[in-house]
């Protein structure tokens, strides 16, 4: 069992508490009620909390060398963790959920049903790479299952959605996640293959409609369920990528918004994520076709210094978060939306005027 605890402004007494009462009846620890500080940890380390655990709200001294498990934090801003409320008290954010995730052997898709899983979901990760989709469904464990899926033809599609409720009898969240780039040193669009475009648009587009489609099928008849799709800032502005690329992108706030006036009447909520440029496998791989002598670790450096908000970067597990926000009932009154996550990059742009000093 793992517990990955985020603490700030809050009573550590309180949540000391509910630690204790869970350790009195599985860890088999005697009451005390003055355990005191070393106490506490020895409690944690029974429970096999493995992660650091960030206290806010507690003196820095308490944290030594005698207890590698804890992270200072000072102030109220904790990164890295997940929160120890949710977790302890009620399971988790998705508890007794059932997820489909589609691409999610890798990337966003893989760091999704992650975090689905620790908060509680039980997940079915749909994708059509077969070697590795079912290494990834056991390293995370009993709680994912792996269904190879295309999503470019609907009946696969529509065989992901039933194997879940042939699993579980349910799906309460569908991540339409699967999408490719297309070549990654595309032409103009003079040049344009419409092959291509049409292979791009089959996956991005028809395979996140299909998804949509399937998912609508079982959520409508019980009135809930939430529906989630990969955008992109690909898709808010043009120049960020291939055009075919770009075009699937703009397709899916559209596809969003239109769909949620339906669905909205059986109680059912769909939304999109436009993530900013993220290092992952499909990425880098993309890349270094453009940047052939480049190591992988110089692609991610490129790709981490495109971002405008500094001191920080756009990591997979910002979309997870934003992902897990949207699929939980915290966002039960967001439909139609696209969270962007992308550090303030689709904001703005400078007009880039020259300092006086430049002006002769």
């Amino acid at each position: 069992m793992n517990v990955y605890s985020r603490w700030g402004a809050v009573n550590p007494t309180s949540l000391i508490s509910k630690l204790i009462s869970r350790a009195h009846r599985t860890a088999h620890i005697p009451p005390s009620s003055e355990l005191g500080i070393a106490g506490w940890f020895k409690l944690f380390q029974r429970l096999e909390i493995r992660r650091s655990v960030s206290l806010a709200c507690c003196p820095p001294t308490w944290c030594s060398d005698r207890y590698p498990e804890v992270k200072w934090i000072s102030g109220d801003l904790l990164r890295n963790s997940v929160r120890f409320a949710s977790t302890t008290s009620s399971g988790g954010r998705l508890q007794g959920k059932i997820a489909l995730i589609t691409g999610g052997a890798s990337g966003l898709g893989r760091a999704a049903a992650s975090e689905f899983i620790q908060h509680g979901a039980q997940v079915i990760i749909a994708d059509v790479d077969s070697q590795q989709g079912p290494q990834v469904a056991k390293v995370l464990g009993p709680e994912a299952q792996f269904v190879c899926c295309d999503v470019s033809v609907e009946a696969q599609v529509a065989e992901a959605v039933d194997t879940a409720m042939a699993s579980h009898g349910k799906l309460d969240i569908m991540f339409n996640n699967a999408g490719i780039a297309g070549k990654a040193i595309p032409p103009g669009i003079a040049d344009l293959d419409l092959a291509e475009f049409d292979r791009v648009m089959g996956v991005n587009v028809r395979g996140a409609i299909a998804g949509i489609k399937h998912a609508a099928r079982v959520m409508i008849p019980v009135g809930s369920g939430s529906i989630l799709c990969t955008a992109s800032i690909s898709g808010l502005m043009g120049g960020l990528g291939p055009h075919p690329y770009s075009i699937s992108k703009f397709a899916i706030p559209g596809i969003v918004k239109a769909i949620s006036y339906e669905l909205c009447q059986y109680g059912v909520r769909i939304n999109c994520i436009s993530p900013s440029p993220i290092p992952t496998p499909q990425v880098v791989s993309q890349l270094s076709m453009f940047y052939p002598g480049a190591t992988q670790e110089q692609i991610a450096k490129i790709v981490n210094g495109l971002g405008e908000l500094k001191g920080t970067k756009c990591e997979e597990s910002d979309i997870a978060h934003a992902a897990l926000y949207l699929a939980s009932d915290e966002a039960k009154y967001v439909t139609g939306h696209n969270l962007v996550v992308d550090g303030g990059f689709t904001c703005f742009k400078t007009l880039g005027f020259p300092s006086p000093d430049q002006v002769v």
